[in-house]
């Protein structure tokens, strides 16, 4: 290219003034490089020009889009342009002095016209581009400071080139030219300093947020984005103090659930459109088609649908192209980013050739060396920078992608149909929220890998091809042979995995119940059989665990060897085909470093089959759940309805599913506004079926449902939210204080409130844990009252109140001079005394209206609803007397002894009947990741007293905290599991790492020592054995690796055997008072969770740790051999990476912990909102729950989202680090070229650049285990926790027929419920002979169950003894004591398991004894009609038998023991009357000489026993006969006579 003389660079021309473009002498082999001046001033000056305009489109489309709203003008922005228009003057200088050349008649070359153009309209652009962005709201531009950093990286060469000329030639010859330059070189020089400070915040902004604490990244600048600055500040944050929920920031609102779900809603909305249309197509091509045939519409219509049937394909919507279509753009930037990291890692293998060749290579110019040392330094950086744009790309997708399914789900759960609820229980909708939303989530970070793993094996192939020629394809082979032994493995680790989740979710099944009734296995004396059952199941786990370890341990072997394998082969057979090939340095180790590259691509790929299998399992199970039917918002009419009426029904048939038949039909109804309605009939005849098809929960099969008002619903399962109790009442609406307190009294609360800790502040738990059955329904109640509706559907809100409180509130609140007076009130009851007062009353029967009347009127009809009311009035007619004075007042007891006794709290009050509920416990504790933080409520058993549980929970809280941050606390559970391990396993496992770490060094420099081998004739001698060295080490490293992973996996199940039969041995020998105090899930939280991490996470972990720790290592040591200079920046390398260490692990911990602490309210929520969705349906607030839910989501996504992000800010810093060693290695090669041979440096080298990965994920697995440990901390807290007294005491045990008479004595008895408690029973004395019946009364609260308990020990004394045939009970052991006597419990307890474990679980007893005791409880005749008889399967709690059922169960039990001591806790709500009648008979008969001691709350049934004992305040008020207690006239005539017995 010709240039005129006098050119810009005066650089050395030739003799014609020429200069051409590319001289190699001038620019490669001198010692002192430079570029011609051509190429300076042409290709070079251009690349940063050519870098903006190519990237403009795509960034104008980009500003196009941006709605930031506009920057005002500000000072450093006028700087910026300033110095733009003053770059483009400097530029358009240099043309128009070129011009003024052409006028002076030089005549300069093109090219100075050319360049000077360009750069001038090109900064002219760049000077635009500020001001648009500006204008557009970009506060800081990543395409201008990257065309700033190119200029002036292009700048440099002219920069140096020009002085160098200068200094040559001891004159300047164009100074103009020589001045503009370095004006230019200046100015963009401050150009790009400028770009890196970010401007103000836009001033107009369309989505202006008022957020309190926004993320800082959307106020970071490019550079701060780039590399993660932006996240230091919670980092040091984390590092200085255990992050709370508060210091968390805000999520992005692109991120949030609010924009998230309606997006990804809208497009599933456009598929279900879409596939309505397709079908409608079908239809009527189908209808058509048979019109013109035939002319029967019958037959018509039921062909076409069986057509339809015929091609489900083509008509349901996809969830995949809705998800693609939301998701699919924003993934595909990561994408971009993934490729382009992909193709920059087959960089490094090649600028290591070109390492190894200059090193081999002793006249070549040392900055040869420098500059590839400097290339691949730049390379890897660049590499890591874009390697952590994609994932955060790619993980922000994940997220929102969590967000939005979560959120779909919650909305679709709120609307489906009952049927579609049977078909899928709150556990698996739950299941589909929580792991398979996961698990799409989770498949994010590898779904590139489907296209990029393929194109790394094929550029890997392709270069080692260049490089070893053919030989390669037998290493290629290898590895495809390998792939199929990974799937295999992988497929067989997928069913253990499978395998054992059943064993883990029926151990967790199991114990969810052992706690639920943890009290009936105390006074049953049954721990031993449970315990033994638990232990089987576990045995059963730990054996499938062991065989995947060891397949674990395989697939380890096969991860380690397949890369050495893989070289090996290839270089055998490289050096077999041919002697003259030659294993040289350059060709081993730059193949090593591609088998390196190759290693990752072939082992995700099996793993990537098998998860987008499940994925694809997951996605079908999500879309068959949001293709249910929903419930028909228009079945119920609620605009027009016959004048005066509140409700009609015509003709109305009504079922739950609609292949079920009816369960209500031919329903004709008309109630009035403002009347009373009681409905009435037999169990199961369909009165509560009624109360849904009035709110439009059934499917309506045809008729007209017409309601007019507002509703307000009291299920008959009081539904109540873990909130606080206020908010349950309120529900949503404002506080009006005068109507709520009044309100509150109506319902009977106000005497709840004094004894609730916090008053009506108090939070009441999942489900209503921490409230009786009775305040649940009047809580439910009350809340029904205060909405304030015109339509009152009151399903048996009485049934689980005692009666006088039933009778205070009918009268105050659901009575004609109630709360309700005016408003209209559909009542079912099952109570007779009230249907007097109804203004109207149906009585249902199959399905139908049997009768219907006031209520003289259907007793003047002498049907079957009079019979029945002749039959039990008499019985319960009594309360109707009862002044309100004792009411109130027995009232007030009765809420002490709620919240004090715990006699209630055995199961819940009422009948369960949801089996999901339960079952979903047990999703819950084995999801909820980890332990109880502020945001885990309790689980299932109701704390028996709130205040002395408050200490517990904060207790629970700092032990968290302080091993949260406290090195030594670490110290010892490291060594705690150490020892559970085994010290001789664990050292072993080191020692064996640390030889497998040698082999591999070995192994190396033998490969080293081989390439640096003399070629003697074209050939190498010896090679053979150069390889038979080669190989044995490696497999020996293989077989290393191979026993260290059995011997940890041995050792890591000895370590979960032991740790789990501690903490079970433990929770068996814990004294009642432990659960009474402690809420269930937590203790559940210990046996599913805390056991997982220790079964299947800790292990995988070390494993990782101890690969890293000593890969990292053997690097180390490699360079410091070979470059001893290296060992200079090994400080402060380390130094930096402890630092980046210590602030990563305390914040990363710490973000772990907020995200699971989070995640379980999502879950805990949602299933509330399920199990109430027919409340929230019936107060009409659907988008409120929906609001809450994506808020709660959005809690959680925050920590998740500061997790992913310091996850990347450490992946930076800790790459950087290893990039540091690259540089090292490869400048110390260089700098001892002369001392070194290349194979050393191959070594070296090839070594650095595998540290990265190791480095990174040392930090990681030290997080993770640091995290992980404390499992074993908290699993070892309730392993040590203080036990009650022993079982049997071997030298003390009571004859094998005590107790022959029955005597029971109490000496001057007291007993508080738990230290630091008011005594519950005072000094009492008292003896009962034996075979004596005795009936224990007293106002509520007075210590009847109390002493029941004291009788069992499961209350110990405070002082005084009892005696029982004259053996002190406190002297021998509890088994021996519990075993000798019976209970039949006021609640009835089964076990799921066959009938025949539940009546006798160590199977003492035979068929023949157990059929005559069914046969005594009236039980037999139903055992007969099941197939299975005495294995008939009893489900969790016993939900498949009926509340009576269950009691006769209880009763059959006793029966089987026989004992001489009988204690009967007398059933109240919970059974209905005949029940109870049948139980008394069959005691009478059957204990005829046993001592029975009753807690009676129905007085009719204790009449004709010996004595009654009237128990007052814990003391003895009054003890004899009940004829001789009714002539004292005390305090039981006073009850007689209020029972209507006296």
């Amino acid at each position: 290219m010709p240039i005129g003389k006098g050119s810009l660079f005066d650089g050395p021309l030739t003799s014609s003034g020429i200069s051409s473009l590319w001289d190699p002498n001038l620019t490669v082999h001198t010692n002192n490089p430079d570029l011609t001046p051509c190429f300076q001033y042409s290709l070079l000056a251009w690349v940063p020009c050519i870098y903006l305009w190519a990237s403009l489109p795509c960034y104008l489309f980009y500003l196009q889009r941006q709605k930031q709203g506009y920057i005002i003008l500000s000072g450093l922005c006028r700087l910026k342009t300033v110095v733009g228009v003053l770059l483009w003057c400097v530029t358009w200088a240099d043309l128009f002095y070129s011009l003024s050349g052409l006028v002076r008649g030089s005549i300069p070359a093109p090219i100075y016209f050319v360049t000077p153009l360009i750069l001038g309209v090109t900064m002219l652009l760049a000077t635009l581009l500020i001001q648009y962005e500006r204008l557009r709201g970009v506060r800081s531009s990543g395409i201008l400071i990257i065309f700033w950093f190119l200029s002036c990286a292009c700048a440099i060469v002219p920069f140096r080139s020009k002085i160098l000329t200068v200094l040559t030639e001891g004159e300047i010859k164009d100074t103009f030219r020589f001045t503009t330059f370095y004006v230019y070189f200046a100015l963009l020089l401050f150009s790009l300093i400028l770009s890196c400070f970010k401007d103000k915040p836009p001033f107009f902004s369309p989505s202006i947020s008022v957020d309190l604490k926004p993320c800082p990244e959307a106020d970071a600048g490019f550079l701060s984005r780039l590399t993660f600055w932006w996240f230091t500040k919670m980092a040091i944050l984390g590092y200085r103090r255990p992050l709370e929920q508060k210091d968390l920031w805000s999520l992005n609102e692109e991120d949030s659930s609010r924009i998230v779900v309606p997006r990804l809603i809208k497009e599933w909305e456009k598929q279900r459109e879409k596939a309505k249309q397709s079908q409608n197509v079908a239809f009527t091509k189908t209808t058509n088609a048979k019109v013109s045939k035939r002319r029967n519409s019958n037959e018509e219509a039921g062909e076409s649908e069986i057509l339809l049937s015929d091609q489900p394909q083509n008509q349901k919507p996809s969830f995949f192209r809705a998800l693609l279509v939301t998701f699919g753009p924003y993934f595909l930037i990561g994408s971009f980013y993934k490729l382009i990291q992909d193709l920059l890692s087959f960089v490094n293998p090649q600028l290591l050739s070109v390492l190894i060749r200059f090193i081999s290579n002793p006249s070549a110019p040392a900055w040869w060396g420098f500059l590839v040392a400097g290339l691949m330094f730049g390379c890897s950086v660049v590499q890591t920078l874009i390697l952590h744009q994609h994932f955060q790309y790619v993980f922000v997708t994940g997220i929102r992608l969590r967000s939005g399914i979560t959120g779909i789900i919650y909305r679709k759960a709120l609307v489906i149909t009952n049927s579609a609820k049977r078909s899928s229980t709150v556990g698996e909708i739950v299941n589909l929220m929580s792991v398979d939303a996961q698990r799409i989530t989770d498949l994010m970070t590898f779904l590139n890998m489907l296209w990029s793993a393929p194109m790394q094996i094929i550029l890997a192939i392709y270069f080692l091809w260049q490089n070893l020629g053919p030989s390669v394809m037998a290493g290629v082979a290898l590895m495809i042979l390998l792939i199929p032994l990974n799937g295999a493995i992988a497929m067989k680790t997928r069913a253990f995995q499978v395998e054992q989740m059943g064993f883990k979710d029926s151990r967790i099944k199991l114990m969810n119940e052992i706690l639920s009734g943890i009290k009936v296995l105390k006074l049953y004396a049954w721990e031993p059989s449970f315990s033994q059952m638990i232990e089987k199941i576990r045995q059963g786990e730990l054996k499938v665990l062991r065989k995947a370890a060891f397949l674990n341990a395989v697939s380890t072997f096969t991860w380690f060897s397949a890369p050495f394998l893989v070289s090996l082969t290839t270089f055998a057979v490289y050096v077999s085909v041919d002697d003259k090939n030659i294993l040289d340095a350059e060709k081993a180790f730059v193949s090593l470093s591609l088998f390196n590259i190759l290693r990752f691509p072939l082992n995700v790929l099996p793993q990537l089959i098998s998860g987008l299998a499940q994925t694809s399992v997951s996605l079908k199970r999500i879309q068959n759940f949001l293709n249910h039917e929903e419930l028909d918002p228009h079945s119920v009419e609620t605009k027009t309805i016959s004048p005066g009426q509140a409700i009609t029904i015509e003709n109305g048939s009504f079922t739950w599913a609609r292949h079920l038949p009816p369960v209500l039909h031919s329903l004709n109804l008309q109630i009035p506004k403002g009347s009373l309605v009681a409905i009435v009939g037999s169990v199961g005849c369909g009165k509560s079926s009624l109360i849904s098809a009035l709110l439009g929960e059934m499917e309506k099969l045809e008729g007209k449902v017409a309601v007019k008002g507002s509703l307000a619903y009291v299920p008959q399962q009081a539904w109540i939210q873990n909130a606080t109790l206020q908010d349950n009442i309120l529900f949503g609406q404002p506080l009006d204080q005068k109507r709520y307190r009044g309100i509150l009294e109506a319902c009977a609360l106000l005497t709840d409130l004094d004894v609730l800790p916090g008053g009506d502040q108090t939070e009441i738990g999942e489900k209503g844990i921490n409230l009786s059955g009775g305040q649940r329904q009047r809580v439910s109640l009350a809340r029904a009252v205060y909405s304030d509706a015109d339509i009152f559907l009151l399903d048996d809100p009485l049934s689980a109140v005692d009666s006088h409180v039933a009778k205070h509130i009918f009268d105050h609140v659901i009575g004609p001079d109630g709360v309700l007076g005016g408003k209209t009130r559909v009542l079912v009851t099952h109570g007779v005394s009230f249907l007097s007062q109804a203004d109207f009353i149906i009585v249902l029967g199959d399905g139908q209206v049997s009768e219907s009347g006031s209520f003289s009127a259907l007793l003047q009809q002498e049907g079957a609803f009079a019979e029945f009311l002749r039959n039990y009035v008499p019985d319960d007619e009594n309360f109707q007397e009862e002044d309100s004075a004792t009411v109130l007042a027995d009232e007030e007891m009765l809420l002490v002894e709620d919240t004090l006794s715990n006699h209630t709290d055995l199961t819940d009050n009422e009948p369960v009947t949801n089996e999901v509920r339960k079952q979903f416990m047990r999703e819950l504790s084995v999801i909820s990741s980890e332990g109880e933080g502020p945001g885990r409520p309790s689980t299932r058993r109701r704390p028996v007293e709130k205040k002395a549980l408050e200490p517990t929970t904060n207790h629970g809280e700092l032990i968290q905290a302080e091993t949260a941050e406290i090195g030594t606390v670490k110290l010892s559970v490291f060594w705690a599991y150490a020892k559970a391990v085994g010290i001789c396993t664990s050292l072993t496992v080191c020692l064996l790492y640390s030889c497998q770490s040698a082999a591999a060094i070995g192994a190396n420099i033998w490969l080293s020592n081989w390439t640096n081998e003399p070629v003697i004739n074209g050939t190498q001698s010896n090679t053979s054995l150069r390889l038979g060295v080669y190989a044995t080490l490696g497999l020996l490293q293989g077989l290393l690796v191979m026993i260290s992973a059995f011997t940890l996996a041995i050792g890591g199940i000895q370590a979960a055997r032991l740790l789990h039969s501690k903490l079970l041995a433990n929770k068996m020998h814990s004294p009642q008072s432990f659960y009474d105090t402690t809420p269930a899930g937590r203790i559940l939280n210990r046996f599913s969770k805390d056991i997982y991490v220790i079964d299947e996470v800790i292990p995988p972990t070390i494993l990782m740790l101890l690969g890293t720790f000593f890969n990292s290592t053997s690097t180390l040591v490699v360079i410091i051999s070979s470059t001893p200079l290296f060992a200079v920046v090994i400080l402060p390398l380390a130094g930096l990476y402890i630092f980046v260490q210590r602030f990563y692990v305390a914040t990363s911990r710490q973000l772990k912990r907020l995200e699971s602490v989070s995640r379980s309210p999502i879950y805990s929520h949602f299933s509330e909102t399920v199990t109430g969705a027919s409340v929230i349906r019936a107060y009409r607030r659907t988008h409120d729950f929906m609001a809450i839910s994506d808020a709660k989501v959005d809690v959680n996504q925050k920590s998740c989202y500061a997790n992913i992000i310091s996850n990347r800010w450490l992946g930076i810093r800790v790459e950087f680090v290893g990039n540091c060693v690259v540089l090292f290695a490869a400048l110390f090669a260089v700098i001892s070229r002369n001392t070194l041979n290349p194979g050393l440096v191959g070594l070296s080298v090839s070594y650095a650049l595998q540290v990265t990965l190791a480095l990174n994920w040392m930090v990681r697995m030290t997080s993770d285990l640091e995290s992980n440990i404390v499992a074993v901390e908290r699993v070892r807290e309730y392993s040590e926790t203080k036990t009650e007294a022993p079982w049997v005491i071997s030298d003390n045990r009571p004859p094998p027929d005590w107790p022959q008479q029955g005597e029971v004595e109490f000496l001057n008895y007291s007993v508080r419920y738990r230290e630091g408690l008011e005594l519950v029973l005072k000094n009492l004395n008292l003896r009962v002979k034996g075979g004596e019946k005795v009936g224990i009364v007293g106002r509520t609260g007075a210590g009847k169950s109390s002493m029941t308990l004291c009788l069992f020990r499961i209350l110990e004394a405070a002082e005084g003894e009892i005696h029982i045939d004259g053996i002190n009970i406190a002297s021998i052991g509890l088994h021996d004591l519990r075993s000798m006597l019976t209970i039949i419990p006021q609640d009835p307890v089964l076990f799921s398991g066959t009938l025949r474990m539940n009546l006798d679980p160590f199977g003492k007893y035979s068929d023949e004894e157990m059929w005559q005791t069914l046969e005594l409880s009236n039980l037999h005749k139903f055992v007969k009609s099941q197939s299975k008889g005495l294995d008939f399967e009893c489900s969790e709690g016993g939900e498949n038998l009926s509340v009576g059922q269950r009691q006769l169960v209880c009763l059959a039990r006793a029966l089987l023991r026989k004992s001489r001591i009988l204690v009967l806790d007398e059933a109240t709500a919970a059974i209905d009357l005949e029940t109870d009648d049948l139980i008394q008979a069959t005691i009478r008969s059957q204990f005829e000489g046993c001592t029975v001691l009753t807690i009676a709350h129905r007085l009719n049934t204790i009449m004709d026993y010996t004595r009654v004992l009237v128990l007052d305040r814990g003391t003895v008020a009054e003890f004899d006969s009940p004829a001789n207690l009714i002539a004292a006239k005390g305090i039981f005539y006073g009850m007689a006579k209020d029972a209507g017995l006296a």
